[in-house]
């Protein structure tokens, strides 16, 4: 029986059955009611199969006389007592009919889902194509007498009868040719039965006029000929060609055609070395003369713009494509290396793109293109971590085209060793995505799969893939020897024809073209290089493309504070905080949230006790009504980890959401308040992407804690921190990330905060450590106030959430307000303190010991010892620093920090603050004063951290 008339355990699909088998009507309805009555007496007393098939209508009330009948909708025969129209078959006649139809049925079924096992998808045919027990007729029954019998279908296979041998050639064409396709693991039926419509009527080299051949064909030669003329022309450079999988650029072309025939307006790609040139130069349109102009050692970048830069085959770029009239919008993502990483920045990019276009329902404006390879495809877990973000609510794009170049080898690992998986593709079974393998020296299969995975993608905005069976025919890289350790697989592709060849041969065969026509089109291909290759030597990157499009009106950061203007007028703070603190009067809150809203609305009235949630609140707040979105995820990041923010308010009766920062002002812009799935690579990276796409936005990433940036290392690692210098690539992307000792084990206590600022240099990111909600406040201002984007790495606090003294005042967010680097002693606003000559040492510090310090030194009552707090560790504020320890000539200066020595921010600030006390004209360094030096970040026991901090303080604070 096929999978579309199989019912559900309710029987929600007993008319799928009935319309499935048009052998349960009319003469054949008394043979059948008699088996039927039988099976509700005793199941035992009729055969299996029909057992079985009674047993799939799931009716248990089903009356026996209801199945004579037929459909409802299709009642065409006479009932039991009515003028028959026809004779009565024998009972013999209709239980062969009957038989015949559920074994064709089944063995239909049963080539949509094992066909794809006898596909013809290997061009190197490596391995025998064993064959299939299950996809035999005699396995179903049929002997070679039987073939030719005629078998009602009722509209299965789109016949309403075919004989087996007709159904089999239908089936084999279908699903056991160049095109294997896997998707009957996909449980929605109306994605499931589009499909089956869809290719069940393909016939291969039927479909593509001689014009659309001719295209095919003309991409080959671009994509075969490039590389071959790189080979020639630049003998031993690195290009991680694509020859092999050259099929590939037809395909795409294809995705973007029908994708802008469908709607789409931008695709935004992503994909790893191999192939990559020939994708920027034949599918993307970058200029052959600037990929010669970097393959003779030239820029990618006009003079004026500094940076590192980077390989050529990392390098991104944009361009417009136009197809029939409808213009398409392309760019390929800068990316490193590390293969798959690129994948969630895409996505996120798309997002954003989106979210300009007002396309939140359907999301079918923006297309998400990965191309992948197949080891990494299989081995990557972001690759998996993207799948499972693909349908959540904040993370979803409409469904992405995976492209998979399967050149079945990694480097030089073979599939046995690389994934314990049939395809590198099962990956995406995870979301029931269809997977259509191909063979890729097919180059018509490909491109067909290519239009159908554009048309399911827009029509049901869902994940597809093609995975394209190929063959890397040189090493890892040009200068690889891949024999070593694939010896058979490279005999096989050194005698094996190039899929150009192939193409070509067939089209001349059949007609399309003549041997002259298609010399024709190489010869001038080939012209058209040598002419690049010479206006190369003189070309010059002449134009840099990061501040186009959304990023026009930036700039370059300039020297300075930079501090932004930051402070907003009282009459915003104040509406900001009625909208936090005001519920609709039907809205059935949490008592404890009562509460906490009610005292939050005391503090806003009075402007004192501003705590750390409240600050983070109304720079969120102030910025939606400047027009600034602000988007913020994280694992549990609404609620907030330490029960903190409640970014939206849950109905305690139905659990719907009232988020208080969205209703500020009819003009405001949108908060998106974010929990992720429990992802971090994945996550950081979509945030990413999406601050690269969305400058005038303010982007939040919040780890759970601040140590599981770990697992997100590869993104900032090979993303945020480089980013600008390599790729000429903003960002303003802000990393929340809590930090802080308290006694709670070496897990979660360290956002390892060294790691980062090893990592700083060049003006690259900015890492800060505030100790009070106003600079907090000023800080994320910061980012959107300025006419330049750096990433923002913000340690935050965990006690300090609830501190009664990490407070502060409305003021201190008003007109006139701005972020201080340097921030100064609280006592000397109470003139607890000698002079500032008087001072015997100043305990420099960052974070949340300033309060350990602070506490203890009231507690001993010391009047000597100064508390200066650096609030910005990077761009390091020497000259702020110069100017506050300038006031303290006789002063002993001591780096007091609660994480171990070779950890924390000791090894960064050291040189800097010594430095800064040479330009003072001192001869004396800065001392150390903290926990020894240790491999784990934090003490295990409670007892051990308070010994561990009592003895730090006492040092730093006894003179």
């Amino acid at each position: 029986m096929s999978s579309e008339a199989k019912p559900s355990g309710n029987g929600a699909s007993t008319k799928a059955v009935l319309e499935a088998t048009s052998f349960l009507s009319g003469a054949n309805a008394k043979f059948i009611e008699g088996l039927y009555r039988k099976y509700l007496e005793n199941p035992a007393s009729v055969d299996a199969e029909w057992r079985d098939f009674f047993s799939a209508l799931g009716e248990k009330g089903l009356n026996a006389t209801q199945l004579g009948r037929g459909p409802a909708w299709r009642r065409d025969a006479p009932l039991d007592g009515e003028e028959k129209s026809q004779p009565a078959l024998s009972v013999e006649a209709v239980r062969t009919a009957a038989l015949d139809s559920i074994h064709l049925v089944r063995m239909i079924r049963t080539y949509r889902t094992l066909g794809h096992l006898e596909a013809d998808l290997d061009p190197l045919a490596l391995e025998p194509r064993e064959p299939i027990p299950q996809l035999q007729p005699s396995f179903h029954g049929f002997s070679e007498a039987d073939m030719d019998r005629p078998i009602a279908l009722d509209g299965v296979l789109g016949v309403d009868q075919a004989s087996p041998r007709e159904a089999l050639q239908i089936l084999r064409r279908t699903y056991c040719g160049t095109i294997g396709y896997e998707y009957m693991h996909i449980t929605d039926p109306e994605q499931r039965d589009w499909i089956q419509r869809r290719i069940e009527g393909w016939e291969p080299g039927t479909h593509f006029t001689p014009e659309g051949k001719k295209a095919i064909l003309n991409k080959l030669i671009e994509g075969e000929n490039f590389e071959k003329f790189c080979a020639v022309k630049f003998i031993g450079t690195k290009r991680f060609g694509l020859d092999g999988g050259e099929a590939m650029i037809p395909a795409l072309e294809q995705i973007i055609k029908r994708g802008g025939q469908l709607g789409v307006k931008d695709i935004v790609l992503g994909m790893a070395h191999r192939g990559r040139l020939n994708v920027l130069a034949n599918v993307l349109a970058k200029p052959y003369r600037q990929i010669f102009h970097e393959f003779q050692g030239g820029s990618s970048q006009p003079e004026d713009v500094q940076g590192s830069g980077d390989v050529k085959y990392h390098l991104g770029v944009s361009s417009d494509r136009q197809f029939d009239g409808v213009e398409v919008h392309l760019s390929l993502t800068a990316n490193p290396s590390h293969l798959e990483a690129v994948d969630p920045v895409v996505l996120g990019k798309v997002r954003a793109k989106q979210q300009q276009n007002d396309d939140k329902i359907t999301r079918a404006s923006v297309l998400p293109l990965l191309l992948h390879g197949d080891a990494a495809f299989a081995g990557q877990g972001v690759v998996a971590e993207c799948f499972a973000m693909s349908g959540t609510k904040g993370f979803r794009t409409g469904g992405t085209i995976h492209f998979v170049i399967n050149n079945q080898i990694g480097f030089t690992t073979a599939p046995a060793y690389a994934r314990s998986s049939p395809y590198p593709s099962d990956v995406a079974l995870m979301v029931q995505a269809p997977i259509f393998h191909v063979n890729g020296d097919d180059p018509e299969a490909v491109v067909h799969c290519a239009r159908v995975a554009a048309e399911f993608r827009q029509l049901f905005h869902k994940d597809v893939v093609i995975d394209m069976f190929c063959y890397r025919r040189f090493g890892h890289n040009e200068a690889d020897e891949p024999s070593f350790t694939q010896p058979l697989m490279y005999r096989a592709i050194k005698d094996h024809e190039t899929t150009l060849s192939i193409y070509a041969k067939r089209l001349i065969a059949e007609g399309t073209l003549t041997e002259a026509e298609v010399q024709a089109m190489k010869d001038a291909f080939t012209k058209r290089l040598d002419d690049e290759l010479e206006a190369a030597k003189a070309h010059r990157a002449n134009k840099a493309d990061w501040l186009d499009g959304r990023w026009t009106g930036f700039e370059t950061a300039p020297e300075g504070a930079r501090r932004g203007t930051t402070g907003v007028d009282k009459k915003l703070l104040q509406q900001v905080g009625k909208a936090l603190t005001t519920v609709p009067a039907d809205f059935n809150l949490h008592k404890t949230l009562a509460r906490i809203l009610e005292a939050k609305a005391k503090t806003l009235q009075t402007g004192e006790s501003i705590d750390w949630a409240t600050g983070e609140a109304l720079a969120f707040g102030t910025l939606l009504a400047e027009g600034y979105m602000v988007r913020l995820s994280g694992q549990d990041s609404v609620r907030g980890t330490f029960s903190q923010r409640h970014a939206a308010l849950v109905d305690q009766e139905s659990e719907q959401r009232y988020v208080p920062l969205n209703h500020i002002s009819s003009t405001q812009a949108e908060f998106e308040a974010v929990d992720s799935l429990l992802s971090e690579f994945a996550v950081l990276g979509f945030e990413y992407g999406y601050s690269l796409a969305e400058p005038k936005a303010l982007v939040l990433w919040e780890a759970q804690f601040g140590d599981f940036a770990n697992g997100a290392q590869v993104v900032i690692d090979q993303f945020i921190a480089p980013g600008e210098m390599k790729w000429l690539r903003m960002s303003g992307l802000v990393l929340l990330l809590p930090h802080g000792y308290e006694g709670q084990g070496p897990e979660h206590s360290s956002a390892r905060s060294e790691r980062f600022l090893q990592l700083c240099a060049d003006d690259n990111m900015q890492v800060v450590y505030p100790t009070t909600p106003a600079n907090y406040f000023h800080v994320l201002r910061r980012q959107v106030h300025r006419a330049f984007r750096k990433p923002l790495i913000v340690l935050t606090p965990k006690s300090l959430l609830r501190h009664k003294n990490a407070v502060s005042r409305l003021s201190d967010m008003e007109n006139g307000s701005c972020f201080h680097r340097v921030l100064w002693d609280g006592a000397q606003l109470t003139k607890s303190l000698v002079a500032d000559s008087e001072i015997r040492r100043v305990v420099l510090c960052a974070g949340k010991v300033y309060y350990d310090l602070l506490a203890e030194r009231e507690r001993r009552g010391l009047k000597h010892i100064y508390l200066l707090r650096l609030e910005q560790l990077y761009p390091f504020p020497d000259k702020a620093l110069m100017e506050e320890l300038a006031r303290f000539p006789k002063a002993e200066i001591v780096w007091s920090q609660e994480e171990p020595r070779n950890q924390g921010a000791w090894t960064f600030v050291g040189p800097r603050i010594a430095a800064v006390l040479a330009e003072l004209g001192r001869k004396d360094a800065p001392r150390y004063v903290g926990r020894a030096e240790g491999a784990s970040p934090a003490a295990g026991r409670m007892s051990q951290h308070q010994a561990e901090l009592a003895a730090f303080l006492d040092e730093a604070l006894t003179l």
